[in-house]
């Protein structure tokens, strides 16, 4: 090192153990960390910090200056991590603030996941474009007594994207079990929604929440009509008033503000999910999810669901870092 300043550098193709390396050695030259820190915040020994900084050294991986996009991507996720107090940060890259982000967050998502994926596990899932688009980017492998519980109601919709097809192919990816809230996504009364639960077996299945190992959501946003009709669920009408209350975002079906508060409007007593309180319970929180319309609702989710781990693009990334800024 020189100066104070080193070039952490890899490819766009890495795996787990080499994005390890790389953020090992980006927390040791570029921040100044000592190792035992660096052993902390990674969950792993010193003796392997140790090593992988020889290893990034050997790999000529540790240069004079910060030149890679690589470097550039590790400052955002470590700069997200701090700011919101996450376990870890994932970063895609993306050419322009305009270009859709949903196949580079989409790709990051299945990478991860096929990582993080273990046998007995149980694992909560939502719905969206995001996730349904990571399904090709996820290695598919046996894992034996795996369990996907959907998190939403929604299995009547005789749509591509929605919340029963999504779980049943993210357990088939894994050759797991799937488990299905056999409802609308919306009912029309409470009495409704406590009938269904008490009365049709969805105790159960409620119950599975609890005891659940990881969750893996996005949220919807609600600045316009084409992200909010996502399975055509609620009026423009329902949409308008939602927006008067404060909503930014959904995130199952549960209308939040900037501060990660439910909004006080009558769908969120409606909707047939699992309540986010349960879920903030996961020890595992995946929230995947960017783009420019959804600044505020991933703001607000920061609070409302706590995500464990937050993947985005760098673009979406650097908005909620601006915005968090000290003015």
């Amino acid at each position: 090192m020189v100066d104070g300043t080193a070039n952490v550098s890899g490819s766009n193709g890495e795996g787990r153990s080499d994005r390890l390396r790389i953020r090992a050695a980006w927390m040791y030259f570029i921040e100044q960390m000592t190792q035992n820190e660096i052993a902390e915040v990674l969950g792993v020994g010193r003796v392997t910090v140790v090593r992988m900084l020889a290893e990034a050294r050997a790999r000529n991986e540790v240069r004079i200056a910060i030149e890679s996009e690589l470097g550039e991507i590790v400052s955002l996720e470590r700069a997200l991590e701090r700011t919101f107090g996450l376990q870890q940060a994932l970063v895609a890259p993306l050419s322009t603030p305009e270009s859709d982000p949903i196949p580079a967050i989409a790709a990051r998502t299945g990478a991860f996941v096929s990582e993080t994926m273990r046998s007995g596990m149980r694992v909560g899932v939502g719905w969206g474009r995001t996730l349904f688009s990571s399904l090709p980017f996820i290695g598919a492998h046996t894992l034996s007594d795996f369990k996907v519980i959907s998190l939403l109601g929604g299995v009547g919709v005789a749509r591509q994207i929605n919340p029963a097809e999504f779980a049943w192919r993210f357990a088939q990816a894994f050759q797991g079990d799937g488990y299905l809230i056999p409802t609308p996504a919306v009912v029309d009364s409470v009495e409704t929604k406590q009938a269904l639960v008490e009365r049709c077996g969805l105790q159960e299945l409620f119950r599975m929440a609890d005891t659940l190992d990881a969750v893996l959501v996005s949220i919807g946003g609600i600045a316009s009509a084409t992200t909010f009709y996502r399975g055509g669920f609620l009026t423009e009408a329902e949409r308008e008033a939602l927006v008067a209350r404060g909503a930014v975002g959904d995130l199952l079906f549960h209308f939040f503000d900037r501060n990660g508060d439910l909004v006080g409007h009558p769908i969120n007593r409606l909707v047939m999910s699992v309540e986010v309180d349960r879920l903030r319970k996961t020890p595992i929180r995946i929230l995947t999810s960017g783009g420019q319309e959804k600044t505020e609702a991933l703001l607000g989710a920061m609070n409302l669901i706590a995500p464990t781990v937050l993947i985005t693009d760098e673009h979406s990334a650097r908005r909620m870092l601006d915005a968090q800024a000290p003015t």
